[in-house]
């Protein structure tokens, strides 16, 4: 049993917790960073339908968004240094922090993939034909045609991988990163406050996922910007992306539930 519930101990808590609150922002940044570059080389084979490459993509989506982070983790860290070992590359004092950036990165790459290909395929094909028809390259075509609805089809999504990233990153301290959710528990084993410490490190979570989600808002606001409500056709376009933004969440959503995936 812990110690008596005290509410003084969560504002006493509230800063130690933040003291931390870079390591779990880097984890998420730099993991957004490698998850979309791979994810962006993972959905062109898809895209364009690379026989071998297709099917090499859809092994490696199939495995990262049906194991659990934590086993990724595991694996990462255990396993990759012991099969390195076998080419005689020696990672054992590699920090634990560029294992932990790595898998959530890679583990981001699947989704992120799959949000790219279902965003650029959401948009309708007669938009692309009629470009080609009026002398645009296939540059100018993606550039001004197919990239800014793609974007707005994303940006949601994205959003949601973001907050779900973060969130997963509590997991990070089961390999020994001293990030938001491992100062929580040494914070709670020392005072035997678990309540006070818990109900802290949720207020952190909940703020940060809140700003992450408004400031993403604004961003797809501004991307929709020459959108005209009173005009039927952009409206159409409208009802169209959030149908397919909407399409998009539930197809990750199979798969991404939290730090529980």
């Amino acid at each position: 049993m812990g110690a008596p519930f005290d509410i003084s101990y969560i504002f006493s808590f509230l800063p130690k917790l933040l003291s931390t609150l870079s390591t779990t922002l880097l984890i998420v940044a730099c993991s957004l960073l490698v998850g979309i570059l791979v994810g962006f080389l993972i959905a062109l084979p898809r895209l364009y339908k690379v026989p071998v490459l297709k099917t090499c993509a859809e092994i490696y989506i199939s495995f990262f968004r049906g194991t659990p982070i934590l086993i990724q983790l595991f694996l990462f860290y255990y396993g990759l240094p012991e099969i390195l070992k076998l080419v005689h590359l020696d990672v054992t004092r590699t920090p634990v922090l560029i294992f932990v950036i790595l898998t959530y990165g890679l583990h981001s790459g699947a989704f992120m993939s799959e949000m790219i290909r279902a965003s650029v395929t959401a948009v309708d094909r007669g938009q692309v034909e009629a470009a080609y028809a009026s002398g645009m390259t296939s540059y100018q075509a993606f550039s001004r045609i197919v990239l800014p609805q793609a974007l707005g089809i994303a940006v949601p999504v994205f959003s949601n991988l973001v907050i779900a990233l973060l969130k997963d990153t509590s997991l990070a301290f089961t390999l020994g990163v001293m990030e938001m959710t491992g100062k929580a528990q040494t914070l709670g084993s020392i005072s035997q406050h678990f309540i006070e410490t818990y109900i802290a490190l949720a207020l952190i979570y909940l703020v940060i996922s809140y700003t992450i989600e408004k400031l993403l808002l604004v961003a797809e606001r501004r991307l929709l910007r020459h959108e005209d409500s009173s005009n039927p056709v952009k409206k159409m376009f409208r009802l169209q992306k959030n149908s397919s933004s909407r399409r998009i969440i539930a197809e990750l959503g199979q798969g991404k539930g939290g730090s529980g995936l």
